[in-house]
């Protein structure tokens, strides 16, 4: 690969990261009377709902101390990771360990989920804020709430959920893979106390890819056996392409050859089956069969699918030098900077129709935040910064 290339690339992410996206959030999301952020923002920052989704707080204390830790130790993100962190220990969590998924500006409880998520997200805010804040004593808190969600991770009747005996027991893939991620988060570099619970999680993840077709599906038996339904088929492109980045990330941690080609082909198939060859970007759902995805917006392009895929792409790339994986990378860059971006505001729409055509104009709501955009620009920078350097030595 051209090093002029990489460089113009590397620059274009660096540049979007630090230009458009942390400016925006940085303007118009912290909350200083309060405390946390506001998410719930309009095309051009305006506020238009003050109600916090504890999930997206926890998601941008984690990229504010990231952030702080790995680009530049700037006083002013470390107090908006700080704004975030203790935002969350006051207001989002239970004695119980429960973590709310949303409360309003003041922190007074709305909703508490029957899943875990919420409480992963404060997780990982606690973990890489304690770090940030050099607070050993956080990273203590975060792994007893770690152990907790572990306990509940696979039966949800632990937090509330019922079980009726029409049910057909299943696995959804979001939970091995979030885990996998939330724990590498927490351990950092001593991973030895987590061996048995990193190696559950991956032998989970495996059931969800079935080589014989090339498939990763969203729900399985807890055997990993196919269940016939239309949400047993259920395909979420996006999903498997960030679980193949999390699973690679642990392959190249152990140097496990046969597992980094797992994840490179979860990458692969999933963006194959996934990339819409009509209108172009990536379909938001898919039926396994062919059949009519049951969720009605499945036709959607959504700005996370893509990030991911971005970053997932390149890090193929960076593992195989294969040069159908830098044109995949290229694909999903050019159709995501083109579509998605902002010129005149900032930041990134998160919702467009099947033709690329925005939907929803606002750049933050209950389900789009501070993370998925930065984390990929963040980690697709450093990734082409590291090929650049490697192509600058072989050329000496």
């Amino acid at each position: 690969m051209n090093k002029n290339t990489l460089k113009t690339y590397r620059q274009k992410y660096e540049q979007e990261l630090l230009e458009s996206i942390i400016p925006f959030w940085t303007k118009y999301s912290p909350d200083y009377q309060y405390g946390g952020y506001f998410n719930c923002l309009d095309q051009d920052g305006t506020i238009y709902d003050t109600t916090k989704h504890i999930w997206l707080q926890g998601r941008q204390v984690w990229v504010f101390s990231k952030f702080y830790r790995e680009i530049e130790a700037n006083p002013q993100w470390l107090e908006i990771a700080r704004l975030g962190a203790d935002f969350l220990r006051n207001y989002a969590i239970r004695d119980d360990g429960r973590v709310y998924f949303s409360v309003t500006s003041q922190g007074k409880p709305i909703y508490l989920q029957r899943k875990i998520f919420s409480e992963c997200f404060y997780i990982m805010a606690l973990a890489e804020f304690s770090r940030a804040s050099e607070q050993p004593h956080l990273l203590e808190e975060a792994k007893r709430e770690l152990a907790k969600v572990w306990e509940w991770a696979y039966d949800w009747t632990k937090v509330g959920r019922p079980n009726y005996s029409g049910q057909i027991s299943a696995q959804s893939l979001a939970v091995p893979m979030i885990l996998l991620n939330l724990i590498s988060e927490v351990a950092g570099e001593e991973t030895q106390a987590y061996q048995r619970e990193i190696s559950e999680c991956i032998e989970r993840l495996q059931l969800h890819v079935h080589s014989d077709t090339k498939t990763v599906y969203e729900l399985v038996t807890p055997q990993g056996d196919l269940i016939g339904s239309s949400e047993g088929r259920l395909l979420n492109p996006g999903h498997a392409i960030e679980a193949g980045w999390f699973l690679q990330h642990w392959a190249q941690h152990f140097q496990d050859q046969a597992l980094s080609e797992t994840a490179t082909n979860m990458i692969r198939w999933s963006f194959e089956r996934g990339w819409d060859s009509e209108y172009g970007g990536i379909y938001y759902f898919l039926d396994a069969e062919g059949y009519s995805p049951t969720p009605l917006e499945w036709f959607m392009k959504l700005w996370w699918v893509h990030c991911e895929a971005l970053y997932g792409h390149l890090l193929n790339f960076s593992l195989t030098g294969e040069k159908s994986d830098w044109d995949a990378f290229v694909q999903v860059d050019t159709y995501t900077f083109q579509r998605f971006r902002d010129p005149q505001f900032g930041e990134w729409f998160g919702y467009l129709n099947r033709n690329g055509e925005v939907t929803h104009r606002f750049k933050g709501g209950p389900y789009k935040g501070c993370f998925h955009v930065p984390r990929s620009l963040w980690l697709c920078w450093r990734l082409l910064e590291t090929l650049e350097n490697a192509q600058n030595t072989t050329s000496k």
